[in-house]
């Protein structure tokens, strides 16, 4: 059977508590599974080159199913909410529902990137990316 990233996502708890808990994590989560190849981290996946990948559309899909609210669309180029909407020197003067807009889009990562701790997560879940654009 090939591995599969989206059934061992769903079916690990302690990810599942990640991507419920914070949005931001969800998204970071959505935006390292597009544009990128992903392979179990074992000798014989990696010898075989048995890959595991997925498109925007999907990943999109597959945050929303996991938090259970949603569909594709709610995530789907959210990594392009990530540009700058104010000035920093203007925040200041925006309402709080309207920082707290602009702080969730500036912490928004672009698609195929992969943070940090995603990068770890993945690794603890038994996973490697075989196409690999982590942050710098």
């Amino acid at each position: 059977m090939k591995p599969n990233l989206e059934a061992d996502i769903k079916a690990t708890p302690w990810i599942v508590e990640k991507i419920t808990g914070d949005k931001i994590y969800a998204q970071h989560l959505y935006a390292a599974i597009c544009n990128n190849e992903f392979t179990r981290n074992d000798v014989w996946p990696i010898l075989t080159e048995q890959k595991w990948s997925c498109s925007w559309r999907y990943a999109g899909g597959l945050i929303a199913e996991v938090l259970g609210e949603g569909d594709y669309m709610d995530w789907y180029c959210s990594g392009s909410a990530g540009e700058e909407i104010t000035p920093e020197e203007d925040v200041k003067y925006l309402e709080e529902d309207e920082k707290r807009v602009y702080l969730t889009r500036k912490s928004h990562v672009s698609e195929g990137l992969v943070t940090e701790e995603i990068k770890t997560d993945l690794l603890r879940l038994g996973w490697i990316i075989v196409t690999d654009k982590t942050e710098d």
